[in-house]
């Protein structure tokens, strides 16, 4: 399956673009599309393994499925005070 990406902040600035199209076997968790990333994107890959990650507007785990057309954006960790 073809998947669109949208970063955010950081990630965006290290991937030189908001938005990146990767393929993924059909029912790849979100590990598979993080470890594909980190492969295609090496810039990303030390950032990958603290950020956030949604799907359809709502946070996921590592183990989280991915289906077509499904909606993702990556955040890299806030903090503030």
């Amino acid at each position: 399956m073809n998947l669109n990406i949208r970063l955010f902040a950081t990630l965006k600035e290290l991937a030189g673009s908001n938005k990146l199209c990767i393929e993924l076997p059909d029912s790849a968790s979100v590990v598979t599309l993080l470890a594909t990333l980190a492969a295609q994107v090496p810039a990303l890959a030390p950032s990958l393994k603290t950020i956030l990650v949604a799907v359809n507007n709502e946070y996921v785990f590592a183990e989280h499925i991915i289906n077509p057309g499904d909606d993702i954006a990556l955040f890299p960790p806030v903090s503030g005070g």
